[in-house]
């Protein structure tokens, strides 16, 4: 009633009166749903009505910091605690202030200053427990939010906030202990089964994991966080018919997702049902066309099946989303190359090179591309761009001597083949099938056969 006779106040410009808790009601209303013009013009109103009202100034300094003007909050509340020194919002309201001012170890000692002042300590203990995670001092957060839910066995914040700092601490064993002595107090939680699956996941006790996740769902068999974890978990112990179903009850709870199309359709895969996987990776970039994920799955997948143009269509649209991916322009690479598109193999493995990719494969194939389209001194700058990371390696070696050759440099060629032979001899016939006409070069079959006679 109240306030339907505010919001009509303001259409009309008319002045009604309202009594302070009135007031303080409508403030909380627009404050909770987020409407902060309204509820500062019903504050103003509020204490021009009762400019005495502590708790509508209150609320004017918790609209004030929204806002960030901490000066005039600061002042306001000085006011204030000079009227009300041991009033618990007075306390909240610095140690807000202070947090936001990055001081947090200050807020924790005014919060600890409001517990004997409070007659319920739940939020201030919530607060305290923030600000230690501010610090990253994990510890002491645990303690506090476990205090939380020593009073409210439901309260699933300090729950989450529990586990998460178990979680950054790396201690599963003790969370693990904390969440079945929960249970044991509080047997029904499906929230605390799902986190100690969760728990048992991260330790590798994967049968264990699934025990709990099936409790979660038991208890509610709406619970699509159970099932997603509780598929993840079929999905380690290998029983990927068991994990689809799984995922697709998550698909009848609620809109579907493409991280479920992604996970069913890798299980697919696993299963050799390629064509089943590549119909649900469809569905994932349908449902996400940005999800890159989706779409070097299925360039993976249509590569494997050696249906290449549809490969190289679908890694387009991965490098147009990620175009900073290493992996993506080696696949790109490789796709062009199976495809006969040297120049464009050329343009991707160079990206890759560019990009901080320094396996030897890129080198390798980077340079062997260069040999067959005649760039042969751009191709001996790769290889010795190369030996400068890969200083003892038949592959660069032999390809080496191969390139010093065919531009007249034959000492130098010659050196490398000798190096080439003694780090693998056997590995020689690579010249033979690169460079045939200087596998047949005389030094070069010389200094073989003379090494493998050396060798036998």
């Amino acid at each position: 009633m109240s306030l339907s006779k505010f919001e009509s106040m303001l259409k009309t410009n008319e002045v009604y009166f309202f009594d302070a808790v009135e007031f303080e009601t409508i403030v909380e209303h627009y404050l909770n749903i987020g409407k902060q013009s309204l509820a500062k013009k019903a504050v103003q109103l509020g204490l021009e009505q009762h400019p005495s009202s502590i708790q509508l100034k209150l609320m004017k300094v918790e609209i004030l910091i929204f806002e960030d003007k901490l000066p005039e909050a600061i002042k306001m509340l000085s006011n204030i605690e000079a009227v009300e020194p041991h009033n618990d919002e007075v306390f909240i309201q610095k140690a807000i202030i202070l947090s936001k001012k990055k001081k947090h170890t200050e807020a924790i000692a005014i919060l600890k200053e409001s517990l004997q002042y409070i007659e319920d300590p739940a939020d201030i203990w919530s607060m305290i427990g923030m600000e230690y995670l501010y610090l990253d001092d994990f510890e002491n957060a645990r303690l506090n939010f476990a205090k939380c839910i020593e009073v409210d066995y439901e309260d699933y914040s300090s729950l989450y906030n529990i586990m998460y700092c178990f979680d950054m601490e790396e201690n599963h064993e003790d969370a693990i202990k904390f969440l079945n002595a929960y249970i044991d107090k509080n047997p029904y939680c499906e929230v605390a089964w799902h986190q100690l699956g969760k728990q048992y996941f991260e330790l590798g006790m994967f049968k264990e994991a699934l025990t709990a996740f099936d409790y979660a769902v038991l208890i509610d068999d709406s619970f699509i966080g159970g099932y997603l974890e509780k598929a993840k978990t079929l999905e380690e112990l290998k029983r990927y018919e068991e994990a689809i179903e799984n995922y697709s009850v998550t698909l009848e709870l609620d809109d579907p997702t493409a991280y479920a199309y992604v996970r069913i359709g890798e299980c697919y895969e696993k299963l050799d049902n390629i064509n089943a996987a590549i119909s649900f990776y469809k569905k994932a970039v349908h449902e996400d066309p940005l999800l890159d994920r989706g779409w070097i799955l299925l360039t993976n997948a249509c590569y494997n099946q050696e249906n290449y143009q549809k490969a190289l269509h679908y890694i387009n649209k991965a490098i147009q989303i990620d175009e900073g991916n290493v992996l993506y322009w080696r696949r790109y690479g490789d796709i062009n190359l199976k495809l006969g598109f040297f120049e464009e193999a050329v343009k991707a493995f160079n990206t890759s090179l560019a990009l901080g990719d320094r396996e030897i494969e890129i080198y390798v194939a980077l340079a062997d591309i260069l040999l067959f389209l005649g760039e042969f001194n751009e191709a001996l700058s790769t290889l010795i761009k190369a030996k400068k990371t890969y200083k003892e390696f038949a592959e660069i070696e032999y390809r080496l001597c191969g390139l010093f050759m065919i531009l007249g440099k034959e000492d130098y060629s010659l050196t490398h083949l000798q190096n080439a032979l003694e780090i693998d001899f056997e590995y020689h016939t690579i010249i033979k099938e690169l460079y045939p006409t200087v596998f047949d070069n005389e030094k070069v079959q010389e200094v073989v056969s003379k090494y493998n006679k050396a060798i036998q």
